[in-house]
């Protein structure tokens, strides 16, 4: 839709002269001069191709056209009114639709725990949360802010690192118990893997040496899954060893029903995003969510 700046302030204009009843009262009340008006009021007509109103030396009056004009555009001039007063009393506080998209492991590892406070904190705030494994398009889709974990491709998009979290080899006590501990990643063969993958494919786990070389294992494993909540009951149930972030463990490795392995052969820590479109204009309801992150990772 194009959108003519003068075709909308000779809309106000045309409101204000019919509610005033004249020019010169209209031009008064809008801090414009008669003339000014009256020129504005001669360009909406011409653009429209009709008369909106009969004029003499003395008053005013609607011709049928110009009514119902005026009965349509006042409807249009209310909005912007009201929208205009609410964004002046909201003032700085955020509020709007939120649209966020964030892995499975970041929303049941750390935001469900957190999202009633912040909630709590911006009642103007609505939520459209998706949590997926995918990585969705920020700019494409509309979303406001996603978070990512892990190696950041070069873009456009501006990223704030909240925290880093370890990525470990997991497995039960239990199935410890049966199968043994590995003690090295090439022990991995002579045991049940559980991976996550969308192909199910023979693939391999990376690992550091002691040395901090990159150490790479081809794997076979027996189940692999795209969702890393399955991935963490089936460790729980004995089934095998899988790797998961530290944060979407973090109570299982405390109580000991999952424990870490492989330690002395951990990758870097990866770090965890929130990414956005632009510094730029950056709404308020984002700033606040980019803020909150920041404060509970801090």
């Amino acid at each position: 839709m194009k959108y003519n700046r003068q075709l909308f302030e000779g809309v106000v204009l045309y409101c204000a002269v019919v509610e005033q009843d004249g020019f010169t009262a209209a031009a008064k009340k809008l801090g414009h001069t008669a003339s000014h008006v009256s020129k504005e009021i001669a360009r909406l007509e011409k653009r429209l191709g009709t008369r909106l109103l009969n004029r003499t030396t003395r008053k005013i009056s609607l011709t049928e056209p110009g009514k119902a004009y005026y009965d349509s555009v006042r409807r249009l001039v209310d909005d912007a009114d009201a929208m205009e007063q609410r964004l002046q009393a909201l003032g700085d506080r955020p509020f709007g639709e939120l649209r966020m998209s964030v892995p499975v492991v970041f929303a049941h590892g750390c935001l469900n725990g957190w999202l009633p406070e912040f909630l709590d904190r911006y009642p103007d705030v609505s939520l459209r949360l998706e949590v997926s494994e995918r990585r969705a398009d920020i700019v494409a889709e509309g979303f406001d802010l996603v978070v990512r974990i892990g190696s950041l491709p070069p873009s456009d998009l501006i990223a704030r690192e909240l925290f880093r979290t370890r990525g470990i080899a997991v497995a039960s006590p239990g199935y410890l118990e049966e199968f043994g501990e590995p003690m090295h990643p090439g022990d991995l063969v002579n045991h049940c893997l559980i991976d996550f993958s969308t192909q199910g494919a023979v693939g391999s786990w990376s690992f550091s040496d002691p040395g901090e070389r990159d150490l790479s294992v081809l794997i076979e494993p027996r189940i692999c899954c795209n969702d890393a909540k399955t991935e963490k009951a089936l460790a729980l149930a004995g089934r095998g060893v899988t790797r998961l972030p530290e944060l979407f463990c973090r109570d299982e490795l405390e109580n000991g029903n999952l424990v870490a392995i492989l330690t002395a052969f951990e990758r870097p820590p990866a770090g965890v995003h929130a990414v956005y479109a632009s510094r730029e204009n950056l709404p308020t309801k984002t700033r606040a969510m980019i803020d909150f992150l920041i404060e509970k990772t801090a």
